[in-house]
């Protein structure tokens, strides 16, 4: 579409309402948090919504692009390298900004952030969303989150001065095997039952956004239940923005260089 055709569309259909759901849910959650039982609502509907959509990805995914996924080596050296060697760095070189910009509590948790993997739902559905290569996607960010569980808890104890032993998370690992994995190998065997009927019923792709929304409802509410908004000042708010952007660059970045790597890996 070209954008003088773009900008002759109504008002109402040039609002990205994707973008107004995640805000809409982050404000809900600030004045309305989940409480009580409700958080344990919040917390099944989250899971079970994410199980469907890797199963529904399953279901999508032909048997070639889910092995091509999987052999595309470049690309998952390339991501694995900025999730676990580039992001530690940055994170480093935040001290700078310690105390003139943000103060050692806020910088921590900063750092912290640099060094977790990216969360496999939200990796997958931006790709998804955005039509890049899911089955590339899944396998990496899966690999990301498995190595993680070891990782993290090392490069914290390097990085952060903390002492003690590293908790591997077996916990976690069973999670992302019976939520993530499990439903897509599911759907990968489902689809000649499955597979008709997905691609006829192109509204099933608004899984993709309803899981990322109500992940950042159960998110937001987790923190306001903790006091978050009592935590941090407006300053650090402003920081804590400015540093998102930042690590957003860098992983645009990185998709980009893993792109190039996957035109190399054709050649």
């Amino acid at each position: 579409m070209t954008p003088t055709a773009l900008t002759r569309r109504p008002w109402w259909r040039r609002i990205d309402y994707f973008m107004v759901a995640i805000v809409s849910a982050a404000v809900l959650a600030t004045f309305l948090p989940a409480r009580g039982a409700g958080v344990e609502v919040v917390d099944w509907a989250s899971k079970i919504t994410i199980a469907i959509l890797f199963f529904l990805y399953g279901v999508r995914l032909q048997p070639a692009e889910t092995l091509a996924g999987l052999k595309h080596w470049r690309l998952h050296t390339v991501i694995l390298a900025f999730t676990f060697v580039a992001f530690p760095i940055v994170g480093l070189a935040l001290r700078v900004a310690v105390p003139g910009l943000i103060n050692e509590d806020v910088y921590r948790g900063l750092l912290y952030i640099c060094l977790l993997p990216s969360t496999v739902q939200s990796s997958i559905n931006f790709t998804s969303i955005a039509r890049g290569n899911v089955a590339g996607a899944i396998v990496s960010a899966s690999a990301s989150n498995l190595l993680g569980v070891f990782l993290t808890p090392l490069l914290a104890i390097a990085l952060m001065n903390t002492t003690g032993n590293a908790d591997v998370g077996l916990g976690s690992i069973v999670d992302l095997v019976v939520q993530i994995l499990l439903p897509f190998i599911l759907g990968q065997l489902s689809r000649r039952w499955t597979a008709e009927f997905v691609t006829k019923h192109k509204k099933l792709k608004l899984f993709d956004q309803v899981s990322i929304v109500l992940v950042v409802y159960s998110a937001f509410s987790e923190g306001v239940r903790e006091g978050i908004w009592g935590m941090v000042s407006v300053r650090d708010i402003a920081a804590l923005i400015a540093g998102n952007e930042s690590q957003t660059m860098i992983s645009q970045g990185s998709f980009c260089i893993s792109d190039y790597c996957g035109f190399l890996a054709e050649k």
